[in-house]
């Protein structure tokens, strides 16, 4: 032990009680909402979907309660518990060369953290999501899924992973720089990639059908001077009742999809409001500067670690006996998200900022009382609380709370 196994610990200790007193005050705010509808929505909300949203939250946050507590747990097995230095001993004494033993560590780490966490997921699909209504999955096609984003993990991750680890090895002391901009592209080719070749993987994307509504979106697309490479429906009602919208993609390879269940809930006028807000963050360039800010707070990270490598006391205070790259990464992303807790509010209130722009959007190219009332439904269909407590919100809302997302679009509208 030295001083980073304090810090690690002092870190550890403090994320995993402010979250635990967020939580609580969560769910005691909720609780004490849950008797009335605030006033806002009585008119469009029942005493019943009002007190299923608030159930329904309280379910997650039990569960994520639960989460928590597992992960730091997890994190203190792989750390000081030697999980990770154990993983790596054991690939050292094979005969591969040190770049795969190194790639082996990482996915054995991979590997184990998911089948840790695989019965919270299954108990969350089946269990939770089932309870409220929500979960439209089938065990095989749980399976189906696992198996196929695994699958597609390996055959994008080892690549990219074996990449890194090469550049840590041969790039001197500047391979941090190196490996930001080999994730940074890797990061920009997914994001074009996704629509066209792996979204159609899991889902059935077909064009919309629905002939009134799709020329109404096209003519929104030519007022907001949008160009994509098609409307699509989404089949999302495969796998669960909650419905959404959104576009994907970059330069000439954007999409816009809707979930079926979405377009089973709103008349045009809503979902030519919804569209509108969705174009909203392209036309005021959210993307852009998410991906920007990304970038950034990505590329102090890898500085961070590329002084944090270079040192043994990094590795012999986070359990680890023999310094390797493998280790160095495996380690940083099991202690990084102590350490970024503190920055959730600020760029949860940056996302939010966004939401309010493109809401604003939205009410200058189609009608605000349009996307107040999708939004209600929308609310009302996911079990969405409307009475969140405003501290915890702060941290984990990256859009605005109900009432004040609403109260925003009926003043300026």
């Amino acid at each position: 032990m030295n001083a980073m196994t304090f810090v690690f610990l002092a870190a550890l200790a403090v994320a995993l009680l402010l979250e635990s007193w967020l939580w609580r005050r969560q769910a005691a705010h909720v609780t004490a909402h849950r008797g009335e509808v605030p006033g806002a929505f009585r008119d469009s909300f029942s005493l019943e979907a009002h007190q299923k949203a608030a159930d329904y939250t309280l379910d997650k946050g039990r569960l994520g309660e639960i989460e928590r507590w597992l992960g730091a747990a997890i994190t203190l097995l792989f750390t000081l518990g030697g999980g990770i230095d154990w993983m790596a001993t054991a690939w050292s004494a094979t005969s591969w060369p040190p770049l795969w033993q190194g790639v082996a560590t990482i996915v054995s780490f991979m590997v184990v953290a998911q089948m840790l966490d695989l019965p919270i997921d299954i108990y969350r699909t089946f269990v939770l999501e089932q309870r409220h209504g929500f979960n439209r999955s089938t065990p095989r096609q749980f399976a189906v899924d696992f198996l196929m984003q695994w699958g597609l993990t390996l055959a994008l991750g080892v690549p990219l992973l074996w990449l890194i680890l090469w550049v840590m090895d041969g790039a001197g002391q500047g391979w941090w720089l190196w490996a930001w901009a080999i994730l940074m592209g890797f990061s920009l080719v997914m994001a074009w990639a996704f629509p066209t070749f792996i979204a159609p993987l899991f889902n059935r994307f077909t064009p919309l059908e629905d002939e009134v509504l799709r020329r109404r979106v096209e003519t929104l697309l030519e007022r907001c001077g949008f160009h994509s490479k098609g409307i699509f429906v989404m089949d999302g009602s495969r796998r669960s009742g909650h419905g959404n919208a959104y576009f994907t993609g970059l330069g000439n390879n954007k999409r816009i999809v809707f979930f079926d269940t979405l377009l089973n809930t709103l008349d045009h006028d809503e979902v030519e409001a919804v569209l509108a807000h969705e174009l909203g963050h392209f036309k005021r360039r959210h993307v852009v500067k998410m991906l920007l800010v990304s970038a950034t707070i990505t590329l102090a990270g890898f500085a961070l670690l590329g002084w944090l490598a270079g040192n043994d006391w990094f590795y012999h205070g986070l359990g680890v006996s023999q310094p390797s790259n493998a280790a160095a990464l495996l380690l940083f992303v099991l202690v990084t998200p102590s350490l970024s807790l503190f920055l959730q509010p600020l760029l949860a209130l940056y996302q939010r900022k966004n939401e309010f722009e493109a809401d604003a959007f939205a009410a200058e190219y189609a009608k605000a009382s349009a996307l107040v009332s999708s939004l209600v439904k929308l609310y009302r269909d996911n079990a969405s609380t409307l009475t969140p407590d405003p501290l915890y919100s702060a941290f984990h809302y990256s859009h605005p709370p109900a009432a004040e997302r609403i109260g925003h679009l009926q003043v300026g509208g």
